[in-house]
């Protein structure tokens, strides 16, 4: 590999690292996948992507969620 295939990878890393700096930035947005999923972006690296019935179920427990994490917080960590 030359200098020059190099350096050309090396600035499209750069441009591929800023753009999803710049997505990670814009905060959390919500897509129709392909399948007909939801998928939520900004959570992390990939997109949560659950089909309707599983996101409604999932949010009919958000109660317990809360409940669980407050219940286990000092054993759970937090991304920094």
């Amino acid at each position: 590999m030359s200098d020059d295939d190099v350096n050309a990878e090396l600035e499209r890393l750069r441009a591929e690292n800023a753009q999803l700096k710049h997505t990670a930035s814009r905060g959390m947005t919500l897509k129709v996948s392909e399948k007909g999923g939801v998928s939520v972006y900004g959570l992390g690296r990939f997109p949560v992507t659950l089909y309707k019935e599983q996101w409604t179920k999932l949010l009919d427990m958000a109660d317990d969620i809360r409940a669980f994490i407050r219940a286990n917080d000092s054993s759970l960590k937090t991304k920094s």
